[in-house]
């Protein structure tokens, strides 16, 4: 298949079709159409056709789409046939919490060292995983095949452990830290800021409860 851009848009709804797919197939589903697609989704069937006819549509007419299949095709496509080593830097309260999430495992994602700057925290197990101080990282990486760092420390260290990050070749950053990073274009970094998530939800609840004021 030629390489395409693909809308930021698109590639955003593809980890979303992947889950309800997957509960399609827990349900027994063997096929569906992009109508019942769209009602599950709330996006339009010819949204759907459009965002799948990108990657080669695996639709038939009169047909629809068989559920197995498009499971397994879009979970290629977001590299989830592959498994991801990854590092957590940061083990307060959410660098644990996503250490303890056992769904990154289920697609692909294989926790492999988890990194902190607080020497009380050094030696303490997170699944099976002793915290390690962020002194040791530069030689982890060099002994260990890394591809993803997750970045949950204070916004005061985090950008001093991004370089550190890129200086030992660490390609995809997801960033919980409540800072822009500075990194090459090379560097693919997926920004987690919760605190703006939470002012957009409070925007939006904001907005309803003045329309239905007004009514």
């Amino acid at each position: 298949m030629e390489t395409k851009e693909i809308s930021r848009a698109v590639i955003k709804r593809l980890p979303r079709y992947y889950r309800y797919l997957g509960e399609l197939l827990e349900e027994g589903v063997e096929r569906i159409s992009s109508n019942e697609l769209s009602e599950k989704m709330r996006v339009t069937a010819s949204q759907i056709r459009q965002d799948l006819n990108n990657f080669g549509g695996f639709g038939q007419q009169g047909y629809g789409y068989n559920v197995k299949y498009l499971y397994e095709e879009i979970g290629k496509i977001l590299g989830l046939d592959e498994i991801h080593p990854m590092i957590i830097l940061g083990a307060g309260n959410l660098g644990q919490a996503l250490a303890n999430y056992g769904d990154f495992e289920k697609r692909g994602f294989k926790l492999v060292g988890i990194f902190d700057v607080n020497p009380v925290l050094e030696g303490i197990s997170v699944r099976g995983i002793e915290i390690q101080m962020v002194s040791c990282l530069p030689k982890f990486l060099k002994e260990r095949k890394v591809e993803i760092a997750i970045l949950t420390l204070p916004k005061s260290k985090a950008a001093e452990m991004a370089e550190v990050l890129v200086q030992n070749k660490i390609k995809a950053i997801w960033n919980f830290a409540h800072i822009d990073l500075n990194t090459p274009e090379d560097v693919i970094v997926e920004n987690v800021h919760l605190s703006e998530s939470l002012m957009t939800l409070s925007y939006n609840l904001s907005k309803y409860q003045k329309e239905h004021t007004q009514q």
